[in-house]
């Protein structure tokens, strides 16, 4: 719920690799998409997010599998797929993608008005009707979601609805996108 009382609504989407799809299935998913697209009745917002991928923790395990090792043959082997990663991921730019959809809900201007009108009057149980008020705007934009999820699955995308959590934790990775290139401390040093 944002300030001047609108509500949205945070969808994670997962990717789908259309270049490893047949001419036929290209076709198929860019017609679901645009149905998808002309069926709306509503506006949405499409957001991308790119990070450079963090290849630190992945590192860090495969040192502690080196260590775990009896074998030197396999002590190499996993030492030279170390130092491969490493050398490719300088030379390479490895790009994490997710993708989200914002739906948004704003009340009619008509029911913006008797709201007015209400907190003018005040009378007796406008708690009450603020509740149901809020409750059938929620019910609104869940139906919102339920057509753009229901839409993207003809085309082979996941939709997950994000929780409180989740949002906590974007918003936290979008405002401060330094925090994840801190260095790694592995668990033995933290103890």
């Amino acid at each position: 719920m944002l300030k001047n009382n609108s509500l949205r609504i945070v969808l994670m989407t997962s990717s789908l690799n259309f270049a490893l799809k047949s001419e036929d299935e290209q076709k198929a998913i860019i017609m679901q998409f645009q149905n998808f697209l002309n069926s709306l009745d509503f506006s949405v917002q499409f957001f991308i997010q790119s990070r450079q991928l963090d290849i630190r923790p992945y590192i860090a395990l495969l040192e502690s599998r080196k260590k775990e090792q009896t074998s030197e043959l396999m002590k190499i082997q996993v030492s030279e797929y170390i130092e491969f990663i490493k050398k490719f991921t300088e030379n390479v730019n490895i790009m994490t993608k997710t993708f989200f959809i914002i739906i948004p809900y704003t009340r009619s201007v008509i029911e913006k008005k008797k709201g007015l009108l209400g907190i003018l009057k005040r009378k007796k149980g406008s708690r009450k009707d603020e509740l149901a008020a809020f409750e059938e705007n929620r019910t609104q934009l869940e139906q919102r979601a339920a057509i753009v999820e229901q839409g993207l699955s003809r085309t082979g995308i996941r939709v997950v609805q994000l929780g409180t959590e989740e949002l906590v934790e974007l918003y936290f990775k979008i405002f401060n996108p330094g925090e994840q290139e801190k260095p790694i401390v592995p668990e033995k040093v933290r103890a």
